[in-house]
């Protein structure tokens, strides 16, 4: 290996969880914060848990409701090449 193009490695990296837990890892960070651990993640204790970071729900869910919105509204095609022929035909009459 190559000296001092690597990043200093911790052996006893803290991992703090935002249910409360903490263990020790080797990392290259001396700390980290995690949202989700063995203790509190859905898959290991069997109990559902929707975490929802910075309102990514609501916003995607915003988003599809203005999408259908929008559609709605607008013409679909066969409605619009129907409307440029009627203008073609009433441009070639004049």
């Amino acid at each position: 290996m190559k000296k001092e193009i690597h990043p200093q490695y911790h052996a006893n990296a803290k991992v703090i969880c935002a249910c409360g837990n903490s263990f020790t890892v080797g990392s290259t960070v001396p700390e980290l914060h995690v949202e989700l651990c063995s203790v509190c993640h859905p898959f290991y204790t069997g109990k559902q848990k929707l975490v929802d970071t910075a309102g990514r729900v609501d916003k995607f869910r915003q988003r599809a409701a203005k999408k259908e919105e929008i559609a709605k509204v607008r013409k679909g095609k066969k409605a619009k090449k129907a409307a440029q022929t009627k203008i073609k035909a009433a441009k070639t009459k004049k």
